[in-house]
């Protein structure tokens, strides 16, 4: 008899004893009740308990989760109905009061998020929910991770996942994109054209002030040359002048001579005439070309020799 009691003190003892210790997994945290109260935290690993007194409670998941927001049907500001549907990343940071300060901590969340969800994406219009995500996600995330605060809570994100507007309006709006694309290519066509209008005149500009400044050089330039023969002009007369001062009647004859020959070429190269009739007096002429022969005469130091035999061209 005293074997069978010892040996059920030992199983006894061994039951108690397991009973007493507990393995907390990684990532989760129990609650330890007496008496059904809530006592302390059990952190990951080995942890002892008090067997008939206390008992795990709840095993709360501290690892961040993901709770998905099933598809709603949502009004927006400017009555235009779209489906919309997303997701929450939450992490729980008080196990105690996951556990204690909520009923249903999974629906809970679901329940908050998609209230505002509505709340949010209601007093917006169609156009700012399609072109403002980002603004939405950080409105939603405050609201919630701010109401999900006496939960020992932490919401980290929220996304909307998708925003389906009416077959009808998708249509409205292509249409929309397609007469905004064709209106922005317009204009880009009518300032091309614009521009190119613009640039055909300035070159224009630039042109007739390169051709005013090509004149104004080139009339500079005939200036200075008639400047030039009038210069050249006044020498030459000059000289002549001088010769006939000191008695040389040679030079005006020379002077005369020029004269008359340049108005005889001016004369045969006229495009108006194919007959010229004019008098040439020859004694005239040939005293002329006799001063002429004298002149060179003089300017060679030749003798005084008789000049040479000029021929008179006939009257025509």
């Amino acid at each position: 008899m005293g074997a069978i009691i010892g040996l059920l003190v030992a199983v006894v003892v061994l039951i108690y004893i397991l009973s007493a210790i507990k393995v907390v997994r990684q990532g989760y945290q129990y609650t330890v009740e007496r008496f059904g109260k809530f006592t302390y935290v059990a952190q990951p690993g080995l942890t002892f308990i008090t067997p008939m007194f206390d008992r795990i409670g709840r095993r709360v998941n501290m690892m961040e989760q993901v709770l998905d927001i099933p598809g709603q049907e949502i009004i927006t500001k400017d009555n235009a109905m779209v489906a919309v549907d997303g997701v929450v990343f939450f992490q729980v940071l008080d196990a105690a009061k996951a556990a204690y300060e909520v009923s249903d901590l999974y629906v809970a969340i679901m329940q908050l998020a998609t209230t505002n969800l509505r709340t949010v994406m209601g007093s917006m219009d169609l156009d700012e929910l399609l072109s403002k995500r980002d603004e939405i996600n950080a409105r939603l995330l405050s609201v919630v991770d701010h109401a999900t605060e006496a939960w020992g809570v932490k919401i980290t994100r929220v996304e909307l996942k998708d925003i389906r507007p009416p077959a009808d309006i998708v249509n409205a709006m292509t249409r929309q994109m397609k007469a905004e694309r064709e209106k922005r290519a317009t204009i880009l066509e009518s300032e091309a054209a614009r521009q190119n209008e613009i640039n055909r005149a300035e070159g224009q500009k630039q042109a007739q002030i390169l051709e005013a400044e090509g004149r104004k050089e080139a009339a500079f330039r005939d200036a200075e040359a008639r400047e030039r023969s009038a210069q050249a002009e006044a020498t030459a007369t000059k000289m002549v002048s001088d010769a006939i001062e000191g008695g040389s009647t040679q030079a005006i004859n020379y002077f005369i001579a020029q004269k008359y020959v340049e108005a005889i070429g001016l004369f045969a190269t006229s495009p108006n005439a194919k007959t010229i009739l004019f008098p040439v007096e020859a004694t005239q002429l040939m005293g002329t070309l006799g001063g002429i022969g004298e002149l060179a005469r003089d300017a060679l130091g030749g003798d005084g020799g008789s000049p040479a035999n000029v021929s008179v061209p006939r009257t025509r």
